[in-house]
């Protein structure tokens, strides 16, 4: 999954040791992405011809680890790419060299916390053995739930693994919990000692994908990346009237796990796409900004606390770009 920062593909040696130059004016954008249901629509938008009738060629290149996808941003061999929201915050070094333009898709029950039925409620995790991965956005979910009941990280028994490891710890009773997504969260709850504590339906616009260029090409090719933008909303509209037909093309783009269409459809109905009116409403305005920003100061928030930011005031208006959502 995009959120899995264990996992290398074996394109990402070729692509990221390479010399690709950065894309001038109308030249292909280079675009990297991982193996996520959420960024289909814009594998539709290229293959159904949105993006050229905006004039604009993106060619996508996946590539799984985050580190190795901002290392590859950094050095230009990107122009852009996706990730979720609190990912950006790691990679900064300036906190000028990257901006968010557009929120892709948003998880709608897919991730959340499986935990023993004494456990009623997030307070109640307190002393408890709690499974997550370490660094991910699992960890993050963790922590904004954490800090709103009043409580820290340090006030839980934290079990560093993977989410589908947690997942597995926790149906076989290692751990009192886990943050985990699915298929992970069906089983955990399925057992007899275990429930589900909450999932992301409860957190909307907490974990959050989102498209991600350097500011130097914001401020050369404006319009091209509102063609993509265009060409985004264009096939999350063409999905809403042809669901059947866009899945079997995004699932093949996407591929990897994903590339059966009935695995593609059943991670499909634990996120939901932004459209147009949905990124205006998220996103808002540098006046009057949307809940994105919320989303972005708490991960500046979380993860400043572990040390993990390396800039000073960084704030969510110099990270969000307002212009191409509206």
């Amino acid at each position: 999954m995009r959120r899995c920062a264990w996992v290398v593909a074996v394109v990402v040696g070729c692509f990221v040791l390479g010399v690709a130059p950065l894309a001038g004016a109308g030249e292909p954008f280079k675009i990297g992405f991982s193996t996520w249901v959420g960024y289909g629509p814009l594998f539709l938008a290229r293959d159904k011809g949105f993006l050229k009738a905006e004039g604009v060629e993106v060619e996508f290149l996946k590539v799984e680890d985050p580190k190795d996808r901002f290392a590859a941003l950094a050095a230009q061999r990107l122009d852009g790419l996706v990730s979720t929201i609190d990912t950006m915050i790691l990679y900064l070094k300036t906190g000028k060299e990257y901006q968010y333009v557009l929120a892709l898709d948003d998880s709608n029950g897919g991730d959340g916390i499986v935990a023993r039925k004494e456990i009623a409620t997030i307070k109640d995790l307190k002393g408890k053995k709690v499974a997550f991965a370490e660094g991910s956005v699992s960890q993050f979910f963790l922590n904004v739930l954490l800090r709103e009941a009043g409580l820290k990280q340090s006030d839980v028994v934290s079990v560093n693994m993977k989410a589908g490891d947690a997942g597995a710890a926790f149906v076989a009773e290692r751990v009192d919990a886990a943050v985990t997504w699915e298929p992970h969260l069906t089983k955990g709850k399925k057992t007899p000692f275990g429930h589900l504590l909450i999932d992301s339906s409860k957190t909307p616009g907490l974990i959050t994908d989102v498209l991600i260029f350097r500011a130097d090409v914001i401020q050369a090719r404006p319009r091209e990346i509102q063609g993509i933008v265009n060409g985004w909303n264009k096939a999350v509209a063409y999905w809403k009237e042809n669901p059947r037909e866009s899945n079997a093309i995004m699932a093949k783009a996407v591929g990897g796990w994903l590339e059966d269409i009935k695995d593609f459809e059943e991670t499909l109905t634990g996120i939901k796409f932004y459209d147009g009116p949905a990124n205006r409403a998220f996103v808002g305005t540098a006046a009057d900004p949307g809940p994105m920003a919320k989303t972005v100061q708490n991960a500046i928030d979380i993860w400043g606390s572990f040390g993990s930011v390396q800039v000073t005031g960084l704030t969510a208006k110099d990270l969000i770009n307002y212009n191409f959502v509206r």
